[in-house]
């Protein structure tokens, strides 16, 4: 079976950064468009950001750009997310998400992880 497993989660203060990491288990995903997802307490799952298969294209919500960058080293079959400045506001559940073409919709990605708890505290 399929997995994306998340790590690297956990409590911040606001201003601080964290460093999430996501790696599958069961097959590669290097050939696949990478995404993060994340849902707040209470709200719908939402775009963070995408990455192409060769790292040459990315994008991001305008919530995070300028402060989280997305990344991928093939050769280890990760995937990372660097959140600096956090603010309270991101705190949420994040997920990454693979899928067979580049897409920022998340509708279009089949392959998801379980998950990794956020917290900025204020």
């Amino acid at each position: 079976q399929v997995q994306l497993v998340e790590s690297g989660g956990g409590l911040v203060q606001a201003g601080g950064s964290l460093r999430l990491s996501c790696a599958p288990s069961g097959r590669t995903f290097s050939s696949y468009a990478m995404g993060w997802f994340r849902q707040p307490p209470g709200k719908e799952r939402e775009f963070v950001a995408s990455i192409s298969w060769r790292g040459s294209r990315t994008s991001y919500s305008d919530s995070v750009k300028g402060r989280f960058t997305i990344s991928r080293d093939n050769a280890k079959n990760t995937v990372y997310l660097q959140m600096n400045s956090l603010k309270p506001e991101d705190t949420a559940v994040y997920y990454c998400a693979a899928a067979p073409q580049y897409t920022t919709t998340i509708s279009l990605y089949p392959y998801w992880g379980q998950g990794t708890q956020v917290t900025v505290s204020s």
